[in-house]
């Protein structure tokens, strides 16, 4: 098997009965200061900037803009606005070899789970496991790269 192949495999697999009460416990605090963070953000130039841009892109299918109540975009272009945000601080959570794990993830699955229709809405655990994929495919992406490796040693 390749290693895409048992990559995607692994993943696939998981849910949210693996999530033990620690997992459980430090994804919540993660995302409470990333969207702490990320609110902060929306008072940045460039939050700003990206969400004048952005506004062009509106649409019935929609998630929320952090901050704003005036208006919404589709996921995709949400996810981009409220990442944009989280990152404009820099205070977001942070990994070594360098990433920011939850700035990534976080706006990208609120995005995705508001786009459901009203029915098939994801509960808050759900929104939990969807964020620990992301945060486990991150990790392990940047665990097999070789630009990650020597990071300390070129800064």
């Amino acid at each position: 098997q390749t290693v895409t192949g048992n990559f995607a495999k692994v993943i696939h697999g998981l849910n949210a009965n693996q999530l033990t009460d620690q997992v459980i416990q430090r994804s919540k605090r993660m995302i409470l200061d990333t969207l702490g963070v990320g609110l902060l953000g929306t008072s940045t130039e460039v939050s700003h900037k990206v969400t004048q841009y952005s506004k062009i892109y509106s649409s019935d299918l929609s998630s929320t803009i952090w901050g704003h109540l005036d208006f919404r975009l589709p996921p995709l272009y949400a996810a981009f606005v409220n990442g944009v945000a989280v990152h404009s601080m820099d205070f977001d959570d942070t990994w070594h070899p360098a990433t920011h794990p939850s700035g990534a993830v976080l706006p990208a699955v609120i995005a995705l789970s508001e786009a459901f229709p009203q029915k098939k809405k994801i509960s808050g655990l759900d929104l939990l496991l969807a964020f620990n994929v992301g945060i486990e495919v991150q990790g392990r992406l940047l665990h097999f790269s070789r630009e990650a490796r020597n990071i300390p040693k070129r800064y």
